[in-house]
């Protein structure tokens, strides 16, 4: 017997498939730096971890395939303090940012459709676009430039019959870049010009830095029935465990089709929503000291990095991840190598290989996502097991 195509060509996780080296590290009692994958060490906020201890309903049953109601409408509040105009009606909850992009894509394209991406991207965009049978066509962004996104009629050269929609995630995963308000409007001429739909991953949006802020696909008036946006709370209150994500939009027919998906995998978790119900109840002040945090982390990272020779960064404008070029032929290689055959007093680093953040043949082949989600302290002594790592490796 055969399994299916989708099951044999399926990506591995660039963030977890050497894992299993990580693993065998730690039982040979070498401490291992995880910066290969975007698990904050940031407290879960106390209210989240209150609502799950006060939990006592007798009986956990099925709540409302789109979400509760009142956590819908914490989430449009929390949109509206934005001045960005949403209701409850607009809001479906979901099983993690992850559904939301299987969602979003399943109800914008048909098997054998067409989504154009900048890459790097989310490597886990490349598995849903696998469950939905749809082409990811890569829209290729550069370090040197900051991963900028290029002239109107790029982007449009990418354009084909079976196009349906292009994503952008910003700020973004892998880079860190956040796309400025001209980049957006580029965008959109784009989509309003080619009858396409535009998904927004603005998963990191309150993460922006050097006094930046953000600017949702949501604000533009204009394209209002094409939009989609992805959200979700694990970053943003730094509880990746819960699973708790949604898809906004104001387009009445794509609200039908996604209830429609959400109706058939039954609801999202009911615990894990009235966490979330209290982390939107803190109120925009508790993300000031969390973003103050992850700058100094960028910054601490970004200056040691940069006094590595070979290495080519830009630095990143949010989210809490950067693309590094490194001076090797291949970066997986070196990842996996620093795992098994390098550590520095008995510790180690472990980042993710980019390559699997593009799906261009051979992009990225010399360059690895670095996730600066450990504190001040890790993140130094991390960037001196890398330099005597690359110094080692270099050698050999």
């Amino acid at each position: 017997m055969n399994i299916s195509r989708r099951g044999r060509d399926i990506q591995s996780s660039p963030i977890r498939k050497l894992n299993p080296y990580a693993d065998k590290a730690k039982e040979q009692g070498i401490h291992v730096y995880h910066l290969n994958i975007g698990q904050p060490d940031i407290p879960t906020p106390q209210p989240i971890l209150d609502a799950f201890h006060s939990f006592d309903e007798k009986v956990l049953s099925y709540g409302p395939a789109q979400g509760f109601l009142e956590l819908r409408q914490a989430m449009a509040d929390y949109f509206n303090s934005y001045r960005i105009s949403l209701d409850a009606e607009n809001v479906i909850i979901t099983i993690g940012g992850s559904e939301a992009i299987h969602f979003s894509f399943s109800v914008v394209a048909d098997p054998g459709d067409e989504i154009i991406i900048p890459e790097p991207f989310y490597t886990n965009y490349n598995g849903y676009a696998s469950f939905a049978n749809v082409r990811i066509v890569p829209l290729t962004l550069h370090v040197e430039d900051g991963f900028r996104l290029p002239p109107e009629e790029e982007i449009e050269a990418r354009i084909t019959a079976k196009t349906k929609a292009i994503l952008l995630c910003s700020p973004n995963n892998p880079t860190g870049t956040v796309y400025t308000p001209e980049e957006l409007e580029r965008v959109i001429s784009v989509v309003k010009k080619n009858n396409l739909f535009l998904i927004g991953d603005e998963v990191y949006k309150e993460f922006i830095y050097d006094g930046g802020t953000h600017k949702s696909i949501l604000e533009y008036e204009e394209v209002k029935d094409r939009v989609i946006v992805v959200d979700s709370t694990s970053k943003r209150f730094s509880s990746c465990g819960a699973r708790v994500g949604a898809v906004l939009t104001r387009n009445e027919e794509i609200h039908q089709s996604l209830l429609k998906f959400a109706q058939a995998r039954l609801c999202p978790p009911s615990v894990e929503q009235k966490a979330a119900l209290a982390a939107y109840r803190m109120g925009l002040e508790y993300f000031k000291p969390v973003k103050e945090e992850y700058e100094r982390r960028r910054d601490v990272l970004c200056e040691g990095l940069g006094n590595i020779p070979g290495i080519v960064i830009h630095i990143p404008q949010g989210a809490f991840y950067l693309i590094v070029r490194l001076p090797v032929k291949d970066a997986e290689h070196f990842v996996q190598w620093m795992l098994t055959d390098f550590h520095l007093d008995k510790e180690t680093v472990m980042v993710a290989p980019a390559q699997g953040f593009y799906c261009s043949p051979d992009r990225g082949k010399d360059e690895v996502r670095i996730a600066y989600v450990l504190k001040e302290q890790d993140l130094r002594r991390s960037i001196d097991i890398i330099k005597a790592g690359l110094d080692k490796y270099l050698s050999l």
